[in-house]
């Protein structure tokens, strides 16, 4: 395999473990990159542009990055709480005062970045053309939401808001903000920090933006030690129709094809961010310091980011998961750098996190979707390498 960019000395060990995910994981295209201190220390990529094409993936190559756009699309709550215009543990309702019905009158911001608000599902799924309206500002999803009751009450549980993640942190924003999540993003994130990052594709920038699709699973033997089949009530709970595991995932009936042109330029917060390996690990480097004079979050963001909001059993996942303030958070069990680390996987394989106590951030960027939310074992065997590398 021709792996292409740079390593720094010390951090061969990903480069090695990357080169390996092609030769025995099954890995079609994908790039990794790592910050250490707010230094670019690993830039690598290879493969295919295309899941299912041959052209090569380039220096510039972007892609779909499911569910890690939540951490993008989390960052921008809190900057708003950081800069005094947004407070976390006001209701909802008072910054979007239709919220405030069905029994949601007592959701509290925290609890729609913690997985708590209790709407992960809706009674009428949305078709795509509601779901993706981002030039009407998401109002109709936004609409079925402030509608909805609660599948629990707010604030006394969590449970993975999958897809309704998108609308609810969209239409507080706009609330706050008189803008679009997307174009929050661009001018205060993307733009300072020079990030080939969007919450909505350019029409300028599609022919950088490979295909993504499904992979066939690897053997066990290419699993490094990891159990890849669900547990036997997780595969239940997506079998059975009426499960919210299965309706969190279906919110958006029919669901819609992420190569679309459409899907790429409504830029779903919650799943529809599209960027490169290298940028993303730039934001989470930023989120923890400053990287050339640029800086995310203060200290007292940084900490309520990964301060556990959410921990037990989930609602909608139906494993154990743990949430801070939008972000995933892992624990001393996790082969994860270490505890106090934060960030968000992709449904299928794609990851992006930081380890304050470490001063490391990483992203991995693949085209090919496995099954899972959370562990595939090709971004697994890169962090590992990497804790590696910094230990």
């Amino acid at each position: 395999m021709d792996v292409q960019g740079t390593v720094d000395p010390g951090f061969e060990p990903v480069r090695v473990a990357f080169t390996r995910n092609f030769e025995q994981r099954g890995e079609r295209g994908a790039a990794v990159a790592v910050y250490r201190d707010g230094r670019k220390v690993v830039d690598l990529w290879a493969g295919t542009r295309d899941v299912d094409g041959p052209a090569p993936w380039a220096v510039d190559t972007a892609q779909v990055v499911r569910s890690v756009t939540k951490g993008v699309a989390a960052a921008v709550p809190l900057l708003l709480h950081q800069r005094g215009q947004l407070d976390l543990d006001a209701p909802v309702g008072t910054y979007w005062p239709e919220y405030k019905a069905a029994g949601k009158e007592r959701t509290l911001v925290r609890h729609l970045l913690a997985h708590r608000a209790g709407v992960p599902v809706l009674d009428a799924p949305l078709t795509p053309d509601e779901a993706l309206d981002a030039a009407g500002g998401f109002e109709r999803a936004a609409a079925a939401l402030a509608a909805q009751a609660p599948a629990w009450e707010p604030g006394t549980a969590h449970g993975y808001h999958a897809h309704t993640y998108s609308w609810l942190l969209a239409a507080l924003v706009r609330r706050v903000t008189g803008r679009p999540i997307g174009r929050w993003v661009a001018e205060e994130i993307a733009r300072p920090l020079g990030l080939d990052l969007w919450l909505g594709l350019p029409g300028e920038e599609a022919h950088r933006v490979g295909r993504i699709g499904p992979l066939e699973e690897p053997p066990a033997s290419a699993s490094g030690g990891l159990v890849l089949r669900p547990k036997r009530s997780v595969a239940e709970a997506y079998r059975d129709a009426d499960s919210l595991t299965r309706r969190a995932f279906a919110v958006i009936d029919p669901a819609p094809d992420e190569n679309a042109p459409e899907y790429r330029a409504a830029g779903l917060p919650g799943s529809g961010g599209i960027g490169t390996a290298r940028a993303l690990a730039r934001f989470y480097a930023a989120l923890l310091g400053p990287v050339d004079g640029h800086r995310l979050f203060a200290p007292a963001t940084l900490a309520m980011a990964r301060s556990e909001e959410s921990a037990g059993p989930d609602r909608v996942l139906v494993v154990a998961t743990r949430f801070g303030l939008g972000y995933m958070l892992h624990g001393p069990a996790s082969p994860l750098l270490g505890p106090g680390s934060f960030g968000h996987p992709g449904r299928g394989g794609s990851l992006a996190f930081a380890d304050p106590e470490s001063g490391t951030a990483l992203a991995y960027v693949t085209n090919g979707m496995r099954r899972g939310v959370t562990a595939d074992p090709r971004a697994q065997a890169l962090v590992r390498a990497v804790a590696k590398a910094t230990a």
